[in-house]
């Protein structure tokens, strides 16, 4: 029972971060009209640099593929792993309305980690 859970809840995790992912490639979602300002900046900021949003799009969408199929999903939770820690810092750090929502993300992708531990073990080790 605990795995099929584990399976619908990280198809719906990798279903959520390749959604992300391509938005990025293809603005299909448009932004809400009523963002922070910070976050405005902040947006701003990141796509004066050209080449990081295309990498972080192609990250999420390599990350949530990877994360739908059991045997990649650890690898696919480490490459999700440094976005979903930028997700946390900008919502604590600038847009906190937003918090909810990543920390259950982040719950979600450290249960993916933890069920996934003694593949960890030899980078540890």
């Amino acid at each position: 029972m605990k795995n099929k859970i584990l399976f619908v809840v990280s198809l719906l995790f990798g279903l959520l971060f390749i959604n992300a992912g391509l938005n990025k490639f293809f603005n299909y979602m448009p932004m809400p009209d009523n963002l922070p300002e910070k976050m405005v900046k902040i947006m701003g900021a990141i796509m004066e640099i050209g080449w990081l949003l295309p990498l972080v799009a192609v990250a999420e969408i390599v990350g949530g593929l990877l994360i739908i199929l059991p045997k990649t999903r650890a690898l696919g939770a480490i490459i999700i792993f440094p976005i979903m820690v930028g997700i946390l810092l900008i919502n604590i750090l600038q847009a906190p309305s937003g918090l909810p929502f990543a920390i259950v993300l982040s719950l979600i992708l450290g249960w993916i980690m933890f069920e996934n531990r003694r593949k960890y073990m030899s980078l540890i080790n």
